[in-house]
């Protein structure tokens, strides 16, 4: 039966409202079931730590079970593909950091692109790298420390948390800047090398403060500066890059939280406002700090922010790794 022109329009324009009324109704009522946060990497780690925290966190403000899953491998990017490929309903975060957002994509031939196929919710914070030194390096600041590598070009060695890890692209980063020239010696992460640093068996690592600072307090290592252009609130003491003597040498593994591409603004509106209270939140930032991470202002706490630094970052890097030639072992 064929309907009059006036109710034909009505059930046509009915049919297309009710898709955005349904997404509408279901971003007010998020969230109505557990979230799964997708951790890239084994329990005990940095990121793993972080995302428990905010687990936690959000379980209390937005009143939902938080599950944290281990998804590990190849590099973090096993996690973020099952992020990427999850449905975009606002039940699946992905929780990761410059190595698996910006560096995985230009050293991996990955199933998943790691800018467009999701959606930025907020930076959670910075880890900064702190360049150190076994105690026998005879450097007595960051200048002097360049000085040596370039005299010992042929001999010295950076310890790395393993091929293409954040430490490794650092390094890598540290003589483009410097134009000094020294071996890699890959570890089976940041753990082993530093043992090795701290035995004297190499020379020197672009390592995270979180990882550095122990050792730098108990007087094993020797701390030359930090890659950041302010210093870090857990070891003002340390000097900036930019104080050294050697500007622009910038290094940071920031975390940060996404969703999967097509997730409703309304619920990543929700999610990023759970994080700005976690990062406001007393304790939280307490936690924070004792991880060596530093929290970024509110103002780049919003999902427009993310997505910009993100893409900065990858313009920034990606040639740089490339230029490199650093591939997955």
């Amino acid at each position: 039966m064929k309907l009059p022109r006036r109710r034909f329009l009505y059930v046509a324009a009915a049919a297309i409202a009710l898709p955005i009324m349904t997404g509408v109704a279901g971003a007010q009522s998020y969230p109505s079931r557990p979230i799964t946060i997708v951790v890239p990497f084994a329990a005990g780690g940095p990121t793993d730590s972080i995302g428990r925290l905010l687990a936690e966190q959000f379980r209390a403000s937005l009143g939902q079970t938080v599950i944290v899953e281990n998804a590990t491998g190849a590099g973090g990017t096993i996690g973020a593909a099952r992020a990427a490929r999850a449905a975009p309903d606002g039940y699946t975060i992905s929780i990761g950091h410059w190595g698996t957002h910006v560096v995985n994509g230009a050293i991996y031939a990955l199933q998943y692109d790691v800018l467009n196929d999701f959606e930025p919710v907020a930076m959670i914070a910075t880890n900064p790298q702190i360049i150190v030194a076994k105690k026998a390096v005879p450097a007595k600041d960051l200048k002097e420390l360049i000085a040596w590598l370039k005299a010992n070009s042929a001999t010295a060695t950076q310890g790395t948390a393993g091929h293409g890890s954040g430490s490794h692209v650092s390094g890598v980063y540290l003589q483009k800047i410097t134009g000094t020239s020294f071996q890699f010696v890959p570890y089976r992460g940041a753990g082993p090398a530093m043992q090795d640093l701290v035995a004297g068996q190499i020379d020197i690592m672009v390592d995270q403060a979180a990882n550095s600072l122990p050792q730098v307090r108990a007087g094993s290592i020797k701390a030359y500066a930090v890659t950041e252009k302010t210093r870090l609130a857990a070891a003002p003491d340390i000097p900036t890059v930019d104080e050294a003597g050697v500007p622009g040498l910038h290094i940071s593994i920031w975390h940060a939280l996404w969703m999967p591409k097509g997730t409703p603004k309304e619920i990543i509106a929700k999610l990023n406002s759970a994080v700005m209270d976690t990062l406001a939140d007393t304790v939280a930032r307490q936690r924070l700090a004792e991880l060596g991470q530093e929290i970024p202002s509110r103002e780049q706490q919003s999902p427009q922010a993310l997505a910009a630094y993100h893409k900065a970052e990858i313009a920034k890097w990606w040639p740089i790794i490339k230029a490199a030639n650093i591939r997955p072992e």
